[in-house]
């Protein structure tokens, strides 16, 4: 069964269950779209054609139906779900069948559906709503939002989750809703639920609270208070501890959502810059590019930009992958679990384009943050290995591997090949290529063949060289062809000097007719670095001799007038707007075929041929006036393309028109699908309104008698009360003298721990005060010790002394001269024993003093200072008189050696 066979057997079956509702006819309904299911054939609904659009209509008037089968409406929403994998897809189902509301409504009837039903319709209704606004006021919507608050303060279950998840994804960057909820009555209740969710044990419901938080409550009273300076650094670790731990992609996502957010906020993003564990958690989100999940890694990627958007930030994020990219015997092949983080970038820069195309064009945003702040800090040092080992990568984006490429994959090479020459020129800027040392790592990789091989791929692939009658503006292919040329020239124009052949060619490329329309699209266009950029060109090109300069000026002219036209036709653009943002595909894609056959282009582009052949077959006769009709050729033909252009533009008018009346029939039928829904679901609230109404009337009536009984109980309740008033007032004189008591013995409490204090340091003071006393015992018994052996060593030298007295009484006669200085050295010894007898003396008292101190411990240090001061001058005396003694027993050995030992020693007269 083919697929168009499919479509009119499920709309078949979809009308006859609206028929007939029964148990056969649901059944024959769920089989049919497993079918379409189990084949993959979900594909069908993404088209633009009649019966799909007719097929998914009434799905989703079924799903508006509060009678159909629970197990039919989670077949509906399993192949929504499978139809919301696709982004464009998504985009078109939301915008043309409003299924956002549709599924509110399928929330809201949660009493008729079982807890399954309403836990997969939340689930699509999260992965639908992500990057996009929902108003308030839509069907359905509040009464969602009162739902999902009202089952997250509820006791926690399966549905908790999600309902925070969804939430989360309303309130992001929606005025609307933030407003909505802060207006409740239980905003604050809801709040402090949030707040206790910040303690969960699951980090996805952390950060989904953390989010409905940051958005509700970040310029307000409550966000100030949790986002303050004492509690943002626990803020950023347990975002950072997300980050990094999280339970899958979809936690991750939303920390990074949550952080960019934070990050948006100056004050937030200053404290950032003050977080001491910064360079550690940034290190373990490097960490996390080593993964294989693209998703992921481009999230992570988008988080380091908007770290870049902040200079300290960016700068310490420049040097975390220098460093660790370059720290001790690094080698690139190496074949560890953890790889660096600039080989990890370079891996996802060299993804191939049928892969994440986001991860690619977002590490070339990354590097060119990166070269940015090298050329602000003006340190290029460190990056000269990098660039050995980015450069080989970022000109492989520079070529077509392959020749026969589709429309989007040639979009998405074109992207790269843009950010991968801003990443190329950077490095140009960089200012340590004052020494031409970045730089000729670019001249040695880049040569003249590669750049103009670039420039002819743009001009065929963008389709710029095929006619005249072709814009830019006509095709977002042709933007980003004429943006790779122009970004190309200008690289070629900064190593024109330096490549050999690149000025030849580049001035030879200037002066190519084909260059016309994207410089064109440049001067006239409204980004100003492309307006720039095309002035720099038309400097380089205007002195050249063989410059178009006048076709150039025919094609401003046009493109001018295209764009007064557009200005002419806001109304007619403005209902077209709407219809643009639902489908994002190129206007072109949308023409039928049967129109693009009748357009009248195909007769220019024989004329031209025409024209060129004419043109050979003169050139022979060299006529001098050829280049003159040439040129009024070219203005005609220029004319005739821009009124072919307008043409065209009104048969795409048309279409778009065509194709709108169609979505707005089939809304038409959701809409009147929905109102008959709803009326029936007023009729039968009213008639629940009156059932109500009586069973009120009979409440009102028990409620009477109640009160009746409850006014007795009331004049009963006052006499206790006055009764309990009484104890009370008796209560209030006991606790005011209870509280006096109280006063009274903390300030004895705290007097007692004052006592204690000065008790504690008088205590210390006496401890300090007995180990002076005890090592000022031990120094006295010292030098105590030290004049005994003193006095020994002099009775020692004295009996010694005594002995060679003996022996000198003998020599006395014969050394008269040394008689008197020994009579002066007997007077000296002589005072010096008085003064050993007066040091006995000394030390008795010094005894007595001794006892005397140990009683009045005051005064012992000064007067033990005094007898330190003293003895240091007795052992002055006594080191003296042994110098002296020394100098004796020389001269008594000079004697005996004068004498020659002639003398008889019988004769030596031994006394003194």
């Amino acid at each position: 069964m083919d697929s168009t066979a499919c479509l009119k057997s499920l709309l078949l079956k979809i009308n006859q269950y609206k028929a007939v509702k029964s148990e056969a006819n649901a059944a024959q309904l769920l089989r049919h779209l497993e079918v379409i299911s189990g084949q993959k054939l979900t594909w069908l609904f993404t088209s633009n054609k009649v019966l799909p659009s007719e097929c998914m209509a009434c799905l989703v008037e079924l799903l508006q139906d509060p009678n159909v089968n629970a197990s039919l409406i989670l077949s509906i929403i399993s192949l929504l779900s499978q139809l919301a994998v696709d982004n464009e897809t998504r985009d078109y189902l939301q915008n043309t069948y409003n299924l956002n509301s549709v599924l509110a409504g399928v929330v809201c009837r949660s009493t008729c559906h079982s807890d399954s039903v309403v836990l997969q319709c939340i689930q699509l209704l999260q992965r639908l709503t992500p990057n996009i606004k929902v108003f308030h006021s839509g069907a359905n919507i509040n009464e969602l939002i009162t739902f999902l608050i009202d089952r997250i303060q509820s006791p926690e279950d399966e549905l908790t989750m999600p309902c925070l998840g969804l939430l989360a994804n309303l309130c992001w960057h929606n005025l609307s809703i933030q407003t909505h909820i802060k207006t409740l009555s239980k905003a604050k209740s809801f709040y402090r639920t949030l707040i206790t969710f910040l303690a969960h044990s699951s980090l996805t419901v952390v950060v989904y609270a953390l989010s409905i938080l940051s958005s509700l409550t970040l310029n307000e009273e409550v966000g100030e208070k949790l986002f303050h300076a004492r509690n943002i650094h626990q803020t950023f670790q347990l975002i950072f501890n997300i980050l990094i731990n999280g339970d899958g992609t979809l936690t991750r996502k939303y920390s990074v959502d949550l952080l960019m957010d934070l990050l948006k906020n100056p004050k937030i993003a200053d404290y950032l810059t003050r977080y001491e564990h910064f360079s550690s958690c940034l290190n373990q989100v490097l960490g996390l590019l080593n993964g294989k999940d693209p998703e992921s890694s481009s999230k992570v990627l988008e988080l380091l930009l908007a770290f870049c958007s902040v200079t300290q930030l960016r700068h310490v994020l420049t040097q975390m992958l220098f460093e660790q990219s370059f720290s001790g015997s690094t080698i690139l092949g190496s074949r560890s679990k953890c790889l660096e983080p600039t080989v990890v970038l370079l891996r996802w820069l060299s993804q191939p384009l049928d892969g994440s195309e986001n991860c690619s064009v977002l590490t070339l945003a990354l590097f060119k943050e990166i070269f940015e702040d090298i050329i602000d800090t003006a340190n290029a040092s460190s990056a000269d290995r990098f660039v050995t080992l980015l450069l080989p990568t970022v000109l492989d984006q520079l070529q077509f591997t392959e020749q026969n490429l589709d429309e989007t994959v040639l979009r998405k090479k074109c992207a790269r090949m843009i950010k991968a020459i801003e990443v190329l020129l950077n490095i140009l800027y960089c200012p340590m290529c004052g020494d031409d040392t970045l730089k000729m790592h670019i001249v040695k990789t880049l040569s003249t063949v590669k750049c103009t091989t670039l420039i002819e791929q743009q001009f065929t692939y963008g389709k710029i060289d095929t006619g005249f009658g072709t814009k830019v503006a006509d095709s977002e292919l042709c933007k980003l062809a004429a943006d790779v040329i122009l970004k190309t020239l200008d690289l070629m124009n900064k190593l024109k000097q330096l490549v050999p052949g690149m000025e030849v060619s580049f001035y030879k490329i200037l002066q190519d007719p084909r260059l016309i329309t994207p410089l064109a699209f440049a001067l006239t266009s409204d980004n100003r670095e492309q307006v720039q950029s095309g002035l720099g060109i038309l400097l380089e090109a205007a002195p050249l001799p063989d410059f178009p300069a006048l076709v150039l000026g025919e094609s401003i002219a046009a493109n001018n007038a295209y764009r007064q036209q557009e200005t002419e036709c806001v109304p007619r653009r403005l209902s077209l707007q709407s219809l643009n943002c639902s489908f994002p595909t190129t206007a072109k894609g949308l023409t039928p075929p049967l129109m693009k056959d009748n357009i009248p282009g195909l007769n220019v582009e024989e004329l031209i041929e025409k024209l060129q052949s004419g043109v050979m077959v003169k050139d022979q006769i060299n006529d001098l006036r050829l280049s003159d009709i040439m040129d009024i050729y070219e203005m005609k033909l220029s004319t005739l393309a821009s009124k072919e252009s307008r043409l065209q533009d009104l048969l795409e008018a048309k279409a778009l028109a065509l194709a709108q009346a169609d979505r707005l029939i089939a809304q038409y039928r959701c809409q009147r699908t929905q109102a008959e829904t709803e009326a029936r679901t007023l009729a039968g609230m009213l008639r629940e309104v009156e059932r109500k109404n009586e069973e009120l009337g009979v409440l009102l009536k028990s409620q009477q008698l109640e009160s009746e009984r409850a006014q007795s109980d009331i004049e009963h309740l006052l006499q206790r009360n006055r009764k309990l008033g009484s104890v009370a007032e008796e209560h209030e004189i006991l606790t005011k003298s209870y509280m006096e008591l109280l006063q009274r013995n903390e300030s004895t409490e705290e007097k007692n721990k004052d006592l204690e204090i000065t008790c504690d340091s008088l205590n210390n003071q006496i401890e300090t005060v007995k180990k002076l006393n005890e090592s000022l015992k031990q120094q006295n018994e010292k030098t105590i010790a030290q004049l005994i052996e003193k006095e020994e060593q002099r009775k020692e030298v004295q009996n010694q002394l005594v002995d060679r007295e003996c022996k000198i009484a003998n020599l006395y006669q014969k050394i008269k001269l040394q008689e008197e200085k020994i009579k002066v050295l007997m007077k000296e010894k002589e005072d010096k024993e008085e003064a050993i007898d007066i040091l006995r003396k000394e030390l008795s008292r010094t005894e007595q003093m001794r006892k005397e101190l140990s009683i009045k411990a005051s005064s012992l240090e000064v007067k033990m200072a005094q007898l330190e001061s003293r003895l240091e001058e007795k052992e002055s005396l006594v080191k003296l008189q042994q110098e002296e003694l020394n100098k004796h027993s020389h001269m008594i050995a000079m004697i005996h050696s004068l004498s020659g030992g002639k003398i008889n020693p019988e004769t030596i007269n031994l006394s003194i």
